[in-house]
């Protein structure tokens, strides 16, 4: 899946790009919004894969809000205005859609988007091998492998180039992406609650406010995974 939100200050633009991405099975719509600086703060929290993005907006276009992002995600630019089809060469961004847009012109933008998406996670594939079990996982850091039992994970954090794996023991560093380990492990022991943390259902000592405390450690609880959290802990209560 490709998690995408949608830009733009017309209301029934945001309407149409919302039932257009409802539309692409592979596409998931986090979020709409009308100005700039409400999905800047968005995305700076729950990190997206693709921006559908109006170019003329007030107070920040879309060209500036996507000259703002240290670490850009891929961006589809929907305008009215054929004058800044140059400028999205320039900033390369997948596509550029004038409007009004035929859905037909969407879902190849769409498309593209798809395989750019596909290129860059077999770029960004880990350098170290996991072998995954329903008990235990072997993962190779360093110049070693080492089982870790299931049982004995805590939480699991990303840093900027590594995931930590945090047990009783020492924590354990991995090249492996955080995004594999929540794809990869058991869905109803392990979850995301912050786009930087995966933690132990069987290890929360306690949950307050926006909060999960396991073995002394807090660990926040972001906007994007609250309901869903919340959702299962309900269900185990």
């Amino acid at each position: 899946m490709i998690k995408c939100i949608a830009v733009d200050d017309e209301p029934l633009a945001l309407e149409i790009l919302e039932d257009y991405i409802r539309k692409v099975p592979f596409l998931q719509l986090a979020g709409k919004f009308e100005n700039a600086a409400n999905a800047l703060r968005f995305i700076q929290e729950e990190p997206v894969d693709l921006v559908f993005l109006d170019i003329k907006m007030p107070d920040i276009t879309g060209i500036q809000f996507l000259k703002s992002l240290k670490y850009p995600p891929m961006v589809i630019f929907t305008t009215a205005y054929g004058e800044y089809a140059l400028d999205g060469f320039n900033l390369d961004v997948v596509d550029y859609l004038l409007k009004p847009v035929p859905f037909e012109r969407f879902l190849k933008a769409a498309a593209k988007a798809g395989e750019t998406f596909t290129a860059n996670q077999q770029k960004a594939a880990p350098l170290d091998t996991a072998t995954f079990s329903n008990d235990y996982i072997f993962i190779k850091t360093e110049y070693k492998i080492i089982k870790i039992n299931l049982e004995d994970i805590l939480f699991i954090e990303a840093l900027k180039d590594y995931t930590k794996i945090y047990t009783p023991n020492l924590p354990v560093l991995t090249l492996r992406s955080l995004k594999s380990f929540e794809t990869r492990l058991p869905a109803d022991k392990f979850i995301r609650v912050h786009r930087s943390y995966l933690v132990s259902l069987n290890k929360i000592n306690s949950v307050e406010k926006n909060t999960v405390m396991i073995a002394n450690q807090s660990i926040p609880i972001s906007d994007g995974y609250r309901d869903r959290f919340y959702d299962l802990i309900n269900r185990n209560s």
